[in-house]
């Protein structure tokens, strides 16, 4: 877990004097050169070594609508915002390739900042050998972020939409930690050091990346009928993934609850399971398969557990009674 203090960064020392000196720094962190790449940075467009077949995703990530200054560490700031797009890759058992870099860098910010930033960014960039293409940048008075990344597709493309009455749903991961981190962090909670699962979980998410890959690239690729990451908490993506005329009942019994979420839920009186279920920003997958493509998916994969099973009636039901919630939206929060 990643030491909880405040962000050691508050106020600016070592500005930019040029957009050059910025564009020098991003060099440090990320080469030109790339196998990836015919043609890198430093032209008016990247040239792209990929194969024929791309998946392609993209995400915004911006001061006070998807983290806090307060809070959040620079490293901690590069590493999500490259994490959000890898999960989306993750979610279509694509390999990562490459991705751009979209940055207004705030007027507030120095080189220190950067530096960090940068460096988280990098560091889990270097795990998957990916090349950074190229992007823009801005000055403005908040930090903004938005990546597009891309990968290549495996042979068959995990969607969303593709189940039937009787599929079990299954998760890889776990849901509700992010949530409770985000609420404690929120709150300046004074039993931050007692939850570093919950805290590291919604400051620097893990990409399931290889997990993904080895559902779609495996002998029990045909059990799975289409893949999912979490995002906007279960009680939000559920309905995506099934479709409008499907819904789910909810498997109590085999729901897999983190100690910390359980021991958070204790700590403020509320039910863990709703909790999970509302809970955002997970980046867990959460996939579809027959009930005997499952036993393949759990000889691969023995951590993925049964959220539940594929019913007739759209929503959610827990006990055959319809449970009336919803992720996050921001439209609506």
């Amino acid at each position: 877990p990643y030491p909880l203090t405040l962000n050691p960064y508050p106020l600016p020392s070592n500005m930019f004097r040029s957009e050059e000196d910025f564009l020098s720094l991003i060099d440090l962190y990320f080469p030109r050169q790339h196998p990836h790449l015919l043609l890198g940075r430093g032209h008016d467009c990247a040239v792209l070594n990929t194969p024929a077949r791309l998946s392609m995703s993209s995400d915004l990530f911006v001061q006070d609508i998807h983290f806090r200054a307060e809070y959040f560490r620079p490293e901690h700031i590069g590493h999500k915002a490259l994490a959000v797009n890898l999960s989306d890759l993750a979610a279509m058992g694509a390999k990562p390739l490459g991705f751009e870099l979209g940055l207004i860098w705030s007027k507030n910010l120095d080189q220190d900042f950067a530096h960090h930033l940068f460096k988280g960014m990098s560091n889990l960039a270097k795990q998957f050998d990916l090349a950074l293409a190229g992007g823009d940048l801005s000055l403005g008075e908040s930090l903004s972020l938005c990546i597009t990344i891309w990968g290549e597709c495996p042979e068959k493309i995990l969607c969303r939409q593709n189940v039937s009455c009787g599929d079990l749903i299954f998760v890889i991961g776990d849901v509700g930690l992010a949530r409770a981190g985000l609420y404690l962090l929120e709150q300046k909670s004074a039993f931050l050091q007692d939850f570093p699962t919950c805290i590291t979980r919604h400051l620097c998410p893990k990409p399931l990346v290889h997990e993904g890959m080895l559902l779609a690239r495996s002998d029990c690729a045909d059990a799975v009928k289409g893949l999912m990451d979490v995002s906007d908490g279960l009680a939000q993506d559920i309905p995506r993934f099934l479709g409008p005329n499907l819904g789910l009942e909810i498997d109590e019994q085999n729901f897999a609850l983190h100690q910390e979420v359980e021991g958070y839920c204790r700590l403020t009186d509320q039910d863990p399971l709703v909790f999970s279920l509302q809970g955002g920003e997970d980046y867990a997958l959460i996939g579809a398969a027959s009930p005997d493509g499952f036993v393949k998916i759990k000889e691969l994969l023995p951590q993925a557990w049964i959220l539940g099973k594929v019913v007739s009636t759209p929503g959610i039901f827990l006990h055959g009674n319809r449970v009336e919630m919803k992720g996050f939206d921001h439209f609506e929060s």
